[in-house]
């Protein structure tokens, strides 16, 4: 089905400015004066269930380039962390700050990896789950 011009488009470009805005803007005052619009206008776009999910869909890919970002310099990150920590040079709060920060991320990556874990055996039971209630009842 061909959608007439403009119909489900209800703030257009002005709509894409505001979430534009609203990404790189601190508050949604400051937010709605970048674009051009009222900030009463703005927070009743907000409540729109189509402009929140479109702003919420920019704010996801916003994100998803950041950590793409911070995952390509992450190895020089652990370098650098891991020369402090071994340098003898360096000051001995510099290297017990740079070990720590070792520690406590590997602490922290191990823990995500047993929680991926228990969600791929979660979802695993609940997809046997349902297709085995979907199957029986049929």
């Amino acid at each position: 089905m061909k959608r007439m011009k403009g119909h489900g488009e209800k703030y257009g470009r002005r709509g894409e400015q505001a979430i534009a805005a609203l990404l790189a803007a601190p508050t949604i005052t400051e937010a709605a004066r970048a674009c051009g619009i009222g900030e009463a206008t703005l927070g009743r776009w907000l409540q729109n269930a189509d402009f929140a999910e479109r702003y919420r869909r920019a704010r996801k890919r916003a994100l998803d380039v950041a950590v793409s970002r911070l995952q390509q310099i992450a190895a020089d990150a652990v370098e650098t962390l891991r020369e402090v920590a071994t340098d003898s040079e360096s000051p001995a709060g510099s290297r017990v700050a740079a070990a720590r920060a070792i520690l406590e991320t590997s602490l922290k990556a191990g823990t995500l990896e047993e929680i991926e874990a228990k969600l791929d055996e979660l979802k695993t039971f609940i997809f046997d789950r349902r297709y085995h209630d979907g199957y029986s009842q049929s």
